[in-house]
């Protein structure tokens, strides 16, 4: 069996993805985070991109293998390791592809808020967020997860996106998604799941918090101690 390496960085949520399904998958990993702000030489020449995540494949007798692009380690973590985290039949399985896509553009939203400098830009990201939600909201059955009773990619793509909103409740008092039952349904079961727990280290918030204080943003005025 090959051995696993996740190049991770402490607050990237695409990390978290690939974090979330090895956990579910029972699959051991070692996780090496690095300052993307101060990127060492052996993850520039690993790195097309100079993004993470990237999962390092090390099998005896063979070069080792270097994945990169979250959505391309999950599939490849589908291909390799059980059980399966996406539906068997392949036009719901195109389905499921579709709203880990969706989740990529809800957190391209949450960037632009987070980044937002003056409050008319702040209030239309407020409000895109919101009706992006609406969408998953119309979207979700019964639950407690995306597909049901069985945990699937999409839960691992909206874990992270929940934990933003966890603080910026908490600590902006800004409420984006009140109001949608399915949504803090889902939103509760996720939380509650240990591989979204374990996803992140302790410090996560304080962080996430520091991260967001530093951004000079509308935003970074409403945090404490801004």
């Amino acid at each position: 069996m090959p051995t696993l390496t996740l190049i991770s960085h402490h607050l990237c949520p695409y990390v978290q993805r690939a974090a979330i399904a090895l956990s579910e998958k029972g699959v051991p990993f070692e996780r090496i985070t690095i300052d993307l702000a101060d990127k060492p030489d052996w993850f520039k020449a690993l790195s097309p991109l100079g993004k993470v995540p990237l999962l390092r494949v090390s099998e005896a007798g063979k070069p080792d293998g270097v994945i990169f692009e979250s959505a391309v380690i999950l599939e490849y973590l589908e291909d390799t390791q059980a059980p399966a985290l996406h539906p068997a039949d392949p036009l719901e399985r195109a389905r499921h592809r579709s709203w880990i896509e969706f989740g990529s553009a809800i957190l391209n939203a949450i960037g632009r808020l987070y980044n937002a400098k003056d409050e008319a830009a702040f209030a239309k990201e407020s409000v895109e967020i919101g009706a992006l939600f609406d969408r998953v909201e119309a979207e979700l059955a019964d639950g407690p997860y995306f597909a049901g009773a069985s945990f699937s990619l999409v839960d691992a793509v909206f874990g992270p996106i929940f934990r933003y909103l966890d603080l910026f409740e908490a600590d902006a008092d800004l409420r984006l998604i009140d109001g949608r039952a399915r949504v803090a349904s889902w939103r509760a079961a996720l939380a509650a799941r240990p591989s979204v727990q374990t996803a992140v280290t302790p410090d996560y918030p304080a962080r996430l918090l520091t991260f967001l204080r530093n951004r000079d943003s509308v935003i970074s005025h409403r945090l404490p101690g801004a």
